[in-house]
């Protein structure tokens, strides 16, 4: 169906989903242009390269609840919401009459929150999806339109992942919209809910007393940021790649890495950083530092 649309969304996964519904977008809204890197220079949200890109007008409120009569003034039939970064207030809900659609990257009611690709990796889930969504005042609980799933792959990490789930998240919108009028909402069973919440620095640090595999899910899942990371003689040292293994020894050199004994097997690393440099092969850190304790 035809729609006009106002398009809400911030980050590089958003991007598939915006070019998908371009032609039918007045306006975009994104988060405000952040400092990034090490330099800190101002840098625009990939949503708004994209808008740009496409010729869409772009809007950086520092807060949407600030711009409900502006949301109002384009006449939208609905909003699209793909990981925007702010609550929607329900003055903002109220206003399109075909509701406020979000693009949510799990099963639902599996994994609501910020990071449900991370933690569906980090938990060990061996599969997920995408959910499109009417957004209700609640964290993810609106009702759901349709789903689409996939299966992780054993060597899947976040990045990866995220790829993929945007492509098909832009195709799931498309045939939401196209379907809007003979899609019945199903309500999510709160029962069955996990939650995925925004993911902090202290999450990477790794914890060797945890099983190996968990760790090794945690190395996949929280990537690009904030990463899993030790302590090598109290210098930071980024794990980047590593494989759980069976058996029981403290710390050692194998081809092609070396291993760390955790609460249950072990932790085969391939790939660090070492604090202030570029990555490496573990076997080429190992044979530099001859480690005997990480923590």
């Amino acid at each position: 169906m035809a729609v006009r649309l106002v398009f809400l969304g911030t980050p590089a996964f958003a991007v598939p989903s915006l070019e998908a519904v371009a032609s039918e977008v007045v306006a975009v809204y994104t988060q405000p242009d952040r400092p990034k890197g090490r330099g800190q220079e101002l840098a625009m949200p990939p949503v708004k390269e994209a808008a740009l890109r496409l010729g869409i007008p772009v809007y950086q409120p520092l807060k949407i609840r600030t711009c409900v009569e502006e949301l109002r003034s384009w006449n939208a039939d609905a909003m699209i919401v793909v990981g925007y970064g702010q609550i929607i207030p329900q003055a903002i809900i109220d206003i399109p009459p075909l509701g406020i659609i979000n693009v949510h990257a799990s099963l639902l009611p599996k994994y609501r929150g910020a990071a449900p690709i991370q933690w569906a990796i980090a938990r060990g889930e061996t599969r997920t999806g995408v959910t499109t969504m009417r957004i209700n005042a609640g964290l993810d609980t609106g009702d759901m339109l349709l789903k689409w799933s996939t299966e992780i792959g054993a060597d899947e990490t976040a990045v990866e992942l995220g790829q993929r789930l945007a492509v098909a998240g832009a195709d799931l919108l498309k045939r939401t919209l196209d379907e809007l009028t003979r899609i019945v909402p199903e309500p999510q069973d709160g029962s069955q809910a996990t939650l995925a919440p925004i993911l902090k620095k202290e999450d990477g640090l790794i914890d060797w007393s945890r099983p190996a595999w968990e760790i090794a899910n945690r190395v996949r899942g929280f990537q690009p940021w904030p990463g899993c990371y030790t302590f090598a003689r109290g210098k930071k040292l980024g794990i980047w790649k590593a494989r759980a293994v069976s058996g029981s020894s403290t710390i050692g050199a194998v081809m092609g890495g070396f291993r760390v004994g955790c609460g249950e097997g072990l932790l085969e690393v391939i790939e660090v950083q070492p604090e202030g440099k570029k990555r490496m092969s573990a076997a080429a850190f190992w044979s530099g530092h001859q480690v005997e304790v990480l923590g």
